[in-house]
């Protein structure tokens, strides 16, 4: 009897491990179709995790409207993107719009422009974003305007810009790409914490007020994203799987996965953390004061701070 339980033991995880395959396999297709003729508008395309959401979306059969302040780089992104297509699979061709989310004055003309692309938008992903690591003192009322500027009012500007179309369809769905640091907030991180804890209240009311119309309002928070060596490379590599590993942080085709998923399941918020920060946000909320004595240390002792890719 303990023979056939030590034989039958590899055959039952082969089973499970086979299972688990079939399912990821599912689920990725899945999520593709679920994207197909939607127009989704892509901010900062030109990032790391922008880069990864367009090809992502595009793949998935989408109408993509890929915005960025640099149109050098738009056109090499599109170039990139062409490049890749499969002739067997339906694809659109993408629409670049020139948007510095910094500039409001500028929003409501282009968010005109982006509506014209399509006449719609079924899906907004506001994933553009300025980071800056410096002590409180340092940092000038101008930056901390400026910061402010490209991580909340840009993107709730040209979210009010694009909801009424959603809402007049009755159908929508608006992506926040956050950060933990909008759940809480950790030294010489004040004025991008500020605007992330913003940002994230906006979108977590927003997301009430807009139900009843069928549009849904859905935020990924990740840790902070890493690359690994050679992020110009879409294909999977063994670096993928070992910096995954190693790193605190993950990488933009991990988010970008996510984002897929948020969309397709329609997700209300997600958070793409490891079990330090996560135990870190309970902390914060249940023992304040000992969470604010272990970051204190961590000041005292000169701690480096893991940077924003």
């Amino acid at each position: 009897m303990g023979v056939m339980a030590v034989l039958m033991l590899p055959l039952l995880l082969l089973g499970i491990s086979g299972l688990l395959f079939i399912y990821q396999e599912v689920s990725r297709l899945w999520s593709k179709s679920a994207v197909q003729n939607k127009v989704v508008v892509i901010t900062d395309a030109i990032s790391g995790l922008g880069k990864e959401c367009a090809r992502v979306f595009h793949t998935g059969g989408a109408r993509l409207v890929l915005c960025a302040k640099n149109w050098e780089r738009l056109e090499s992104l599109y170039d990139a993107l062409i490049s890749v297509a499969d002739p067997s699979k339906q694809t659109f061709t993408p629409k670049l719009v020139l948007l510095d989310l910094s500039d409001i004055s500028c929003v409501q003309d282009v968010a005109k422009e982006i509506l014209d692309c399509y006449g719609c938008v079924d899906i907004l992903i506001n994933n553009a974003s300025m980071k800056v690591k410096a002590p409180a003192q340092k940092i000038s009322l101008e930056l901390d305007k400026k910061i402010m500027d490209a991580n909340y009012f840009g993107p709730i500007t040209l979210t009010k810009a694009l909801l009424p179309n959603m809402i007049s369809r009755r159908t929508g769905q608006i992506v926040l790409v956050n950060n933990i640091h909008g759940k809480f907030g950790i030294p010489f991180r004040t004025a991008y914490a500020a605007s992330k804890h913003a940002v994230l209240g906006f979108f977590d009311c927003l997301r009430a007020e807009v139900e009843e119309f069928d549009v849904v309002v859905s935020t990924v928070s990740p840790t902070f994203i890493r690359s690994y060596p050679g992020q110009g490379n879409w294909e999977s590599s063994i670096w993928k799987f070992f910096f995954r590993k190693l790193t605190y942080g993950v990488h933009p085709v991990e988010v970008a996965e996510e984002v897929m998923r948020t969309v397709r399941r329609k997700k209300q918020e997600v958070f793409m953390v490891n079990p330090i920060p996560k135990a870190a946000m309970y902390i914060r909320t249940f023992f304040p004061e000992l969470f604010f004595a272990v970051v204190s240390c961590g000041v005292k002792d000169k701690l480096n701070v893991p940077e924003d890719n």
